[in-house]
């Protein structure tokens, strides 16, 4: 299998081209991400998270229809599950005066219950189940989130520049920047919602980019005793293309799975998947086009920037 993707390509050839394209497209998507936002859920923002059962089968428009007819106008209504149209999520926001006083659990999914049971038939409408968080509480989960992520970061700086040096690991940490980014700038292009099990698939996709960019790094270091002297760029090309099958193998089976997920699934599943696929791809890419090439200028010029003393054993041409 091997075989067939031993090649030798110049990945670095055109590194500048597609690391400034990456730079403009990260720029865009904080750009947008300022202007627009993201759509957090009700683990950061507070509000609501009410499943109903009903007897009959439904829609999203037939039960807002109803629930704007009660006066209840901050909510979203969602399907729960692929095929079932008889069981769905509506998510209240606790600024709406039909909810009573902000931050009060009593009674709070009463409004919702009493204006579904009206309109349906008490004996056809279930609650089962009801989740509240609190403005506070959300604030608190946002930012243990936000920690999270640059924890992660942190960690894997120093695990990387231990285990290599420092030119890899701040390599390695730009490429899980621009992929972090990516993936935020896409949930805020499509107005997708961004919540717990969200941050869970952004530290997921830390760790796989990671993990990609690891085993590049690894065989670069293994070259570089190897065939020492060897022009840079082309020793980076070359250990690239020596680990391409394995890349090419394991991002493709990860991206089906997430792809299927995706198409199939609902609700939170279908937004963690959304960031996978995003992930999956970024990861790969970032691994040859953004670590590699951060890698190769540092190797080369890190020194002007008190990192480490210039090198002389490789060349620089």
């Amino acid at each position: 299998m091997s075989r067939m993707f031993k090649k030798d390509i110049p990945f670095m050839k055109y590194r500048w081209w597609l690391f400034g394209f990456s730079l403009v497209l990260n720029l865009f998507f904080v750009g947008f991400l300022f202007t627009h936002g993201l759509n957090f859920g009700t683990d950061f923002k507070g509000g609501l998270n009410l499943v109903y059962q009903f007897q009959t089968t439904t829609s999203e428009a037939q039960l807002s229809e109803i629930l704007n007819k009660a006066g209840l106008d901050h909510f979203v209504v969602q399907k729960f599950g692929i095929d079932d149209q008889k069981t769905f999520v509506i998510k209240g926001d606790l600024h709406d005066s039909k909810l009573g006083q902000e931050g009060k659990l009593e009674n709070m999914s009463q409004p919702f219950t009493q204006a579904l049971q009206a309109a349906l038939g008490a004996d056809k409408v279930s609650l089962i189940k009801e989740e509240y968080v609190g403005p506070k509480v959300g604030k608190e989960l946002m930012t243990k989130g936000i920690y999270a992520v640059v924890w992660a970061w942190v960690i894997i700086l120093i695990y990387m520049a231990f285990r290599f040096d420092v030119y890899f690991g701040i390599g390695g940490i730009a490429a899980l920047i621009h992929d972090v980014l990516i993936a935020l700038g896409a949930f805020a292009l499509f107005g997708r919602e961004v919540n717990l099990t969200v941050v869970a698939a952004f530290l997921t996709i830390i760790g796989y980019s990671i993990n990609d960019t690891i085993i590049i790094f690894d065989r670069v270091r293994e070259d570089m005793v190897k065939h020492k002297g060897m022009d840079l760029v082309s020793l980076v090309d070359m250990s690239i293309n020596e680990t391409l099958a394995r890349t090419i193998i394991t991002s493709l089976t990860v991206f089906f799975v997430v792809a299927v997920l995706f198409f199939r699934a609902e609700g939170d599943l279908q937004n963690f998947a959304f960031a996978m696929i995003f992930g999956v791809v970024t990861g790969t890419y970032s691994s040859v086009f953004i670590a590699c090439p951060v890698f190769i200028f540092l190797k080369r010029h890190g020194h002007r920037f008190g990192l480490g003393k210039k090198k002389t054993a490789v060349a620089s041409t």
